[in-house]
């Protein structure tokens, strides 16, 4: 998995407890090593993991070892940027997307 500094990983069986149970909203990365786009928008994540740490948390998925998680939500492209709200995905965006556009697209959710 293509690691973005500063995030933290969850798997099938750490995700409802690190996801569900979070008090801020929690961004979802569901990535692969196989996946260009992913690393464009690691240093993205890993930027805004520092500078919206008051106001979002997020975690990265790899899907290939993490099947369970991956179909439940329906994730098939990746990178799929997915916003989780008190336990609920709220908003789900997939592709590479600058940092200045990722925080227009996260405005109403944190």
């Amino acid at each position: 998995m293509i690691k973005a500094a500063g995030v933290d990983e969850v798997t099938d069986e750490t995700f409802a407890g690190a996801v569900m149970g979070a008090a801020l909203p929690v961004l979802v990365e569901f990535t692969a090593d196989w996946c260009p786009p992913c690393r464009q928008i690691a240093p993205v994540l890993s930027a805004l993991a520092v500078e919206e740490a008051a106001r979002l948390k997020i975690v990265q998925l790899d899907v290939d070892t993490n099947p369970e998680t991956t179909t439940k939500y329906g994730v098939l492209s990746m990178p799929t940027l997915m916003v989780f709200v008190d336990g609920e995905p709220v908003k789900s965006m997939v592709g590479a997307r600058p940092k200045r556009r990722l925080l227009q697209e996260l405005e109403d959710v944190i």
